[in-house]
């Protein structure tokens, strides 16, 4: 795929967007680059756009495994590290910003390849978000009070569907979808059915999803997580907490921050830090793989092999024309 515009299913020519997805450690990083720099070297510019949520934080080079300079070979890099950690970056305000990118990109006749392994804001992107209006704050109040199973009787009673669709100790869903219809009078479900803002339907995405073995993809997580605490992730996490942040932003959970604030306060071993940072990043990389297996749309093109050297692989089969 090395035009700016490629046909879609009924014949249709629209600006052309790669998407490189699959779970952490996959090695999406380093394909993108690779794949940039095949394409730059046929005459045709690509501009790399980061479509991982724990990314966009500048607070976290290195738990984030964010590219240095030197691993983006000289390829534009966009959406990383731009937004400081007292902020907490939502699905709508990556994906607003993601459109200004791509459109940018192509206004300059460059390839987006979108690289990322966050589920919500790649669907966001590309299917819009549900226009719910502001929660009245004396709801949303009175619902994160309740305890969860009176939060999900009062939606079995009041939104019947969400709460068949839920389970009962999803404390974050059920309160969402009680305090969605007891504010605005319509589910949750009617909301969504009304989606806006998506790039769906006026590009053309070529994606491939990286679904490597799944032992060759956990060995990666340990090692990486090891290998980021070797360099510089205390640092990191210890310049974290002087700012004092509040524990509830995204940039305080994500993943090795918690285990590592943890051995910094002297709370736990290094060893067990290790362990505990290790296990957390398996856990979400097995997410995020059930996700993308499951989730994503049947004409994307799936990658179930390792990718040892990514300088190595056919990206015109990758990404035919």
């Amino acid at each position: 795929m090395g035009t700016n515009t490629s046909p879609d299913a009924a014949g249709n020519t629209r600006p052309a967007v790669a998407l490189i997805a699959g779970p952490t450690a996959s090695g999406k990083s380093g394909l993108a680059v690779a794949y940039a720099q095949q394409l730059e070297a046929r005459g045709q510019r690509a501009v790399i756009i980061n479509a991982d949520s724990a990314q966009v934080y500048a607070d976290l080079a290195i738990l984030s495994a964010r590219p240095t300079e030197q691993e983006m070979g000289r390829i534009e890099h966009r959406l990383f590290g731009y937004i400081d950690g007292a902020e907490a970056c939502s699905a709508a305000r990556w994906a607003a910003d993601a459109r200004s990118e791509i459109a940018a990109a192509q206004a300059a006749s460059a390839l987006p390849i979108l690289v990322g392994g966050t589920g919500l804001y790649i669907r966001t992107l590309l299917d819009g978000i549900a226009p719910i209006p502001e929660i009245d704050p004396a709801i949303r109040e009175a619902v994160r009070a309740m305890t969860v199973d009176d939060a999900y009787a009062a939606l079995a009673r009041e939104d019947p569907g969400s709460a068949a669709r839920l389970a009962p100790a999803d404390t974050t869903r059920v309160a969402r979808a009680l305090e969605v219809v007891r504010s605005t009078g319509q589910t949750i479900t009617h909301w969504q059915a009304h989606k806006q803002g998506g790039i769906g339907d006026t590009v053309a995405i070529k994606a491939l999803v990286l679904l490597p073995p799944r032992d060759w993809l956990l060995a990666r997580c340990d090692r990486r997580f090891a290998a980021m605490l070797e360099s510089g992730a205390l640092d990191e996490v210890e310049t974290l907490l002087a700012r004092a942040l509040h524990p509830d932003l995204p940039v305080m959970r994500a993943i090795g921050v918690p285990e590592t604030a943890r051995l910094l306060r002297g709370l736990t071993s290094p060893q067990q830090c290790l362990a505990d940072g290790q296990l957390a990043t398996r856990q979400y990389a097995k997410r995020q793989y059930t996700w993308f297996r499951n989730q994503t749309p049947a004409d994307w093109q799936r990658h179930h092999e390792e990718l040892s050297d990514s300088r190595r692989l056919n990206f015109d089969i990758l990404f035919p024309d």
